[in-house]
């Protein structure tokens, strides 16, 4: 699976030409954004809830998260409306990460208001990860799909994209075949997540 992203294929983009690339093909008509998560740990750019977990103050993170409720019901309501549908497989390793609670509980959020997130235990892929771990990767449409690139500090800093039709078709069925391996995400939170005490992190 996923084989056209090994080896470093498609074309490189920095990240402000990723970002602006990405915001065109999502105001175009898609019908659906596909992301496939596999990292246990990332650095977010630009989220004020991150970075109050990062400082260490759980309690902040999670109002700052709520804050986002109008927002994010807006955007998920403007997708709805254009017929646009959001799927997100989360591949889990345990125990949980920080990082991983964290994120688990903005996608609590994005959930309830329309993301449709299912939660894949890394173990169940084992046999798929033999040689490489399934690549970060969002697929916009028919029409293109990016593998996303994070620098030393796992920030963002770019995307590798790919507009090849018959790769992004065979992409497309391969992310089904994992997002129907996965959990539902309410499912998954309240058993994994919810019973969880604040998590520690080294900043």
């Amino acid at each position: 699976m996923f084989e056209c992203f090994r080896g470093g294929a498609g074309e490189v983009l920095s990240r402000a030409d990723y970002l602006a690339d990405f915001g065109r093909v999502h105001q175009s008509g898609i019908r659906l954004l596909a992301k496939i998560e596999r990292g246990q740990t990332f650095t977010e750019q630009g989220s004020p809830s991150w970075d109050a977990f990062a400082s260490g103050d759980w309690a902040g993170a999670l109002r700052l998260i709520e804050d986002e409720r109008d927002s994010t019901a807006a955007y998920f309501r403007d997708a709805a409306r254009r017929g646009l549908a959001f799927r997100r497989v989360r591949v889990v390793e345990f125990p949980i990460s920080p990082y991983l609670q964290w994120e688990m509980n903005v996608f609590r959020l994005r959930s309830e208001l329309g993301e449709e997130i299912r939660v894949l235990d890394a173990r169940r892929i084992a046999d798929l990860e033999r040689d490489a771990s399934v690549p970060e990767v969002i697929v916009l449409g028919r029409s293109v799909m990016y593998a996303v690139i994070y620098d030393d500090e796992l920030k963002g800093a770019g995307a590798r994209r790919f507009t090849d039709p018959d790769q992004v078709n065979r992409t497309t069925r391969e992310f089904e075949a994992l997002y129907a391996m996965g959990e539902g995400f309410p499912e998954f939170f309240e058993r994994e997540i919810a019973p969880l005490a604040p998590p520690t992190t080294d900043r």
